[in-house]
């Protein structure tokens, strides 16, 4: 989705990871909001992001996750939902984590396993730890993979 939005502009993924654009400004020394009539056409459009983000959001989800952020009135909202609805808590990722690390680290080859299905699942562990900011060299990933595997 990231890449897909980013696509498009980079500002619609800006509001979807920190919310909308709200353009500001100081009066007798508060911050209050500059009325919609006084918004020049850049400030307008940046405006618009959040609309678009969740008419994309919203244009990507079955009827059960629809259900599930409707209510939202922020894009970030419907996003911040979604993640923790399929990702989990950060204690559930930190957990999954812990737990692929340890996948990883006791990764060996399977009896009968063809170097295609062992480098597929090499791969998914690999795959899901980056998505969880684990990262590694690629001198590490290539040397785990030739001492995971026998003679054969």
């Amino acid at each position: 989705m990231k890449i897909f939005v980013e696509s498009l502009n980079k500002g619609i993924w800006d509001a979807i990871e920190n919310g909308p654009f709200v353009l500001k400004f100081e009066k007798d020394g508060s911050s209050i909001e500059k009325p919609w009539s006084q918004w020049t056409d850049s400030e307008s459009k940046k405006a618009k992001f959040d609309y678009i983000a969740k008419n994309i959001i919203t244009s990507a989800l079955n009827s059960n996750e629809f259900f599930r952020v409707s209510k939202c009135k922020l894009a970030k909202d419907m996003w911040d939902t979604l993640e923790v609805t399929r990702e989990g808590t950060n204690e559930v990722k930190r957990a999954r984590k812990h737990t692929l690390i340890q996948e990883y680290e006791m990764f060996r080859i399977l009896k009968g396993e063809t170097i295609v299905e062992v480098q597929k699942r090499f791969t998914h562990i690999i795959n899901h730890l980056m998505s969880l900011d684990k990262t590694f060299e690629k001198e590490e990933l290539n040397i785990k993979i030739l001492k995971c595997l026998d003679r054969s």
